[in-house]
């Protein structure tokens, strides 16, 4: 039987309908969930875990208008739209949501779009071009900012990547496009791009617009959203730009100050990698892994990516180059990194492997590299296929994640899917940093009869918000380690450090 994203389901349940083994240890992939279109279409953003244990995520199409979605997943499938974008004429509260979404300390979650909103300054799209947005759990919706507000558009424009939420409480991002930038004229026709600061009700501020340096130094076009790191500064990469024109990785200080620490494209051939386009994931020893759409392997004509590991001083390291062989079996142009609880690296690519579907693939620090599943191996592609964003490891150990093609007739929208791959769960702060005396939730499963808390081996103060989460006090003493939390039926730790800051 050919297979193809848009055909119909042949599994007797539409929710795990396919399985493999891996070579090396037990690993299951399974399609929790079949979009239809009316709840979400092609998402293409990862998931994330919130505090009632459900996962969320966004979707650029779908819903009514085919303008996009807002919706809630459970680990067994269940879908709920939470929002539905361009309902009313104008689109007022933006369409095409594209960055993860991320869920604050206040309970809420909060996503940009693509375009749509009432930027009146917008030069390209009257509908505007993109907006800053809240929604809850139970679905009520605001729109808290409308990009190109202002004249020339200087607070700009296209927000692609995910919002963080910084040590104040604040949340930061980048915008894809616009700004006024003097070099940046005649270098893209849509802009290039911004970092921004905004409260949680609204207050507004640019931090630092790209393509400000002389030649484009500093870059321009990051379509990732940032990283905040241990030592309190921002960090992300830009796809164009800087010293080669294939994109930057930068520091941003949270006054605003921007130093780039490393040009891409800067070895011969572009083996270390071109275009940058996610964003950057810390490791515990303050090294930086990510990935580039370009550059590596030449078997893609100007490269088919790869993953590095890059130092605060600039020094690269090529942790595997994609395509090296004939077949691409091991996909290409990847679109997504997460760090497991494991240590290893775990990532999408929409093309290559056995059906040029998309594969999942793990890598070691230690370069050893596993093409782990091949998209539309199952019949009439139910497991879903063209996945454009990492998966994400929810605290119960296993991975989550979105294919943005494939799944249920009549056009194939979409799927969920998990992708166990035996790790043991774990507990995990909602933000890995806070002062003594700060509120922290944290994240797990099963928590109810909860004993104990330590946060570095000291004791904290907690309550039991339910099954999956809790809120703990920062205790006096405590310094940065793992968070430890004793259940009833055992010990969980934290998947990373918990940063005590001073």
């Amino acid at each position: 039987m050919t297979k193809s994203p848009f055909g119909s389901i042949v599994c007797i349940a539409a929710i795990f309908c396919a399985a493999i083994a891996a070579p090396a240890y037990a690993q299951t992939f399974s399609t929790i969930h079949l979009f239809n279109g009316a709840d979400a279409r092609s998402p293409d953003s990862s998931l994330i875990q919130g505090t009632d244990g459900n996962f969320y995520g966004v979707s650029r199409r779908g819903g009514p208008e085919g303008s996009g979605s807002v919706f809630k997943v459970s680990p067994s499938g269940q879908s709920v739209p939470l929002h539905q974008f361009c309902l009313t004429s104008g689109c007022p509260d933006g369409y095409s949501p594209v960055g993860a979404l991320v869920q604050a300390s206040n309970g809420n979650f909060y996503g940009t779009t693509f375009n749509g909103g009432t930027g009146t300054h917008c030069p390209l799209f009257t509908g505007g071009c993109g907006t800053i947005f809240e929604v809850t759990s139970k679905g009520h919706f605001s729109t808290i900012y409308n990009f190109c507000s202002q004249v020339n558009c200087t607070d700009g424009a296209y927000p692609e990547g995910g919002l963080i939420q910084g040590v104040n409480g604040n949340l930061y991002g980048t915008t894809a496009g616009y700004t006024t930038a003097p070099p940046c004229v005649g270098v893209s026709m849509t802009g290039c791009g911004s970092i921004f600061e905004i409260t949680p009700a609204g207050k507004f501020t640019t931090l630092h617009v790209f393509c400000s340096q002389t030649n484009c130094a500093d870059g321009y076009g990051p379509f990732a959203g940032l990283t905040l790191a241990n030592d309190g500064n921002f960090y992300g990469v830009t796809v164009y730009g800087g010293a080669n024109l294939q994109g930057v990785a930068f520091k941003l200080t949270p006054q605003g100050s921007l130093t780039t620490f490393y040009n891409f494209c800067s070895r011969t051939n572009c083996i270390d990698g071109s275009q940058p386009n996610n964003a950057l994931l810390q490791s515990p020893d303050g090294n930086f892994y990510g990935i580039t759409l370009a550059g590596g392997s030449p078997r893609c004509g100007g490269g088919c990516g790869t993953v590095f590991k890059l130092s605060t001083t600039g020094q690269i390291a090529n942790l595997y180059n994609f395509c090296p062989a004939p077949g691409c079996a091991d996909g290409f142009f990847p679109r997504g990194l997460a760090l497991g609880s494991d240590g290893n690296l775990y990532g999408t690519t929409p093309y290559g492997g056995a059906e040029n579907y998309g594969v999942i693939f793990e890598t070691t620090p230690a370069r050893q590299f596993t093409s782990s599943y091949s998209f539309c191996t199952a019949p009439n592609c139910t497991d879903g296929g063209a996945p454009l964003a990492a998966p994400f490891q929810a605290t119960n150990g296993v991975f989550y994640g979105t294919a943005s093609a494939g799944g249920a007739p009549p056009q194939g929208s979409g799927v969920a899917y998990s992708w166990d791959m035996g790790l043991s769960p774990f507990v995990a702060a909602q933000f890995n940093f806070g002062k003594v005396g700060q509120i922290v939730t944290i994240l797990g499963d099963n928590l109810n009869g909860t004993t104990s808390v330590t946060f570095n081996g000291v004791p904290a103060l907690f309550k039991v918000g339910g099954a999956s989460y809790i809120k703990a006090l920062v205790p006096a003493g405590a310094s940065t380690g793992k968070i430890q939390v004793t259940t009833p039926s055992g010990t969980l730790n934290s998947n990373v450090a918990f940063q005590v800051l001073p």
